[in-house]
């Protein structure tokens, strides 16, 4: 969530007004002083390799329906990202993997409702047979020289460091 979006105190309900807090203009609550500090949005890539392929998923929605990407999602609160990692690869390929070592961490926004931060992986298949699921409407391994429309820059830059 936005600063733009909240428009409420979620302690008292009262109308939020824009204030100097903490070196920043942010929403803040005229009566009970609470202030809205936006955390950011985390998400989890894996990539995997097999046979000078690497692995990836068609996305069956917006943003970007129809192009291809690393399995990835949002890192939920409380949830340990290489456990994420794991569960996204599970959900979007039914691939059991062993996120095993951290590749990078990498800063940006893109698209406007997209992560903050993406954090990498490596992944290792342990189990399973290859079968899109969740919002993934294919998956497969490509070889780097014959890759489909990607959906993301971040995406785009990995694969281009291989």
């Amino acid at each position: 969530m936005v600063a733009e979006e909240v428009k409420f105190c979620l302690r008292c309900g009262t109308s939020l007004e824009i204030t100097q807090r903490a070196g920043r203009h942010r929403p803040a609550c005229p009566h009970c002083g609470w202030v809205f500090f936006p955390d950011p949005k985390v998400a989890v890539l894996v990539l995997i390799e097999r046979e000078d392929k690497v692995l990836l998923v068609q996305r069956a929605h917006s943003p970007y329906k129809g192009k291809w990407t690393l399995p990835a999602g949002f890192l939920d609160a409380g949830e340990d990202p290489a456990r994420a990692a794991e569960r996204e690869v599970r959900e979007e390929t039914n691939l059991q993997v062993r996120a095993d070592e951290l590749i990078d961490v990498i800063s940006g926004k893109v698209p406007p409702r997209g992560a903050n931060i993406l954090i990498l992986y490596r992944g290792e298949i342990l189990d399973g047979e290859l079968k899109a699921g969740d919002d993934a409407a294919q998956a497969a391994f490509f070889t780097l020289d014959d890759l489909p429309p990607l959906a993301f820059e971040a995406t785009k830059g990995i694969l281009a460091g291989k």
